[in-house]
């Protein structure tokens, strides 16, 4: 039972009139994951269907990520194989598709993690072109949003943050992923710019292998929402520890995301899987989180938001 899951983020999003522009780019992003699925490769069809994410602007990954607290775009991205092989950059800056360097460091390094100038080294390294991930639209948002936080005399993200996204829902501009099975393997991939107005240097959960993502013998994770709190419940491992335990990909994904709201409250987290069987999940705790799955014997692709 082959099958494939992507989201294209959690969050709240203010402009409903976004709405229909999100739901095609993850079906669109489905799509091309699953005709690599269909070609029996779950780590090309991950990488391809993030990677089409990435490419489209709508979303915070890749071209359009969010910028940080002073206007640059640092971004993160992780992939990882059921046999536990992993690659992940942090804090990378100047390329097109992060997914893919994340790819390049688990297939041609010793290393999980490369971050900073160290990974962007690396992607020239491996051959990928400089590349400017910048969008006129998310340089007008950071104007805008820095000029509010100024007006209020403080610096976002040097407080708790969960009031700051509680107050101004449009700073957690979320976080991309896919998660696919080909009948042998399971693999999951994440990318993002990051939370709009992060400090300099800030790393989420997505590159943290076990805390935004993670793929094992049971199942495969993709997480999204406020990193710190993904990171501090290793909540990609643990949602496919609950597989292991016995729950099926959606049991476990609300499990995940009611342990999220058990500690940290609520609009903060969402998460998708695949486990062994081919059953797909998804859970938030948020207003909003578009999917789109597709599994062996349906016509065309399943969307949610």
């Amino acid at each position: 039972m082959i099958a494939i899951i992507v989201h294209g983020g959690a969050g709240t999003i203010k402009d409903e009139g976004r709405i229909p522009k999100v739901m095609k780019g993850v079906r669109n992003a489905v799509l091309v994951g699953w005709e690599e699925l269909k070609r029996g490769s779950a780590i090309d069809a991950v990488e391809e269907a993030v990677k089409t994410l990435e490419d489209n602007p709508i979303f915070n990954a890749g071209t359009g990520s969010v910028l940080t607290l002073d206007g640059k775009v640092e971004m993160d991205a992780a992939i990882m194989r059921s046999n536990l092989e992993a690659g992940a950059v942090a804090s990378i800056w100047g390329v097109k598709n992060p997914i893919s360097i994340a790819r390049k460091v688990m297939e041609k390094t010793d290393h999980v993690l490369l971050a900073g100038e160290g990974a962007v080294k690396f992607a020239r390294l491996m051959g990928f072109e400089e590349y400017n991930p910048i969008i006129e639209e998310r340089v007008e948002q950071w104007k805008k949003l820095r000029e509010k936080f100024l007006e209020k005399g403080r610096i976002p993200h040097w407080k708790k943050i969960s009031e700051l996204i509680k107050e101004y829902p449009e700073v957690l501009r979320s976080t991309v992923g896919a998660v696919a099975f080909d009948g042998e393997e399971i693999v999951a991939g994440t990318s993002t710019g990051g939370v709009f107005l992060k400090m300099f240097g800030r790393v989420g959960d997505t590159p943290i292998i076990g805390a935004g993502t993670y793929a094992n013998e049971f199942a495969g994770v993709s997480c999204t929402g406020l990193g710190e709190v993904a990171i501090k419940l290793s909540l990609a491992k643990t949602a496919t520890d609950f597989v292991r335990f016995g729950l099926n990909a959606q049991k476990a994904s609300e499990a995940a995301i009611e342990l999220a709201t058990r500690y940290f409250g609520s609009e903060n987290m969402g998460i998708i899987m695949v486990d062994k069987n081919g059953n797909v999940g998804f859970a938030k705790n948020t207003k909003h989180m578009s999917v789109a799955y597709m599994k062996e014997g349906m016509e065309g692709p399943e969307t949610r938001i």
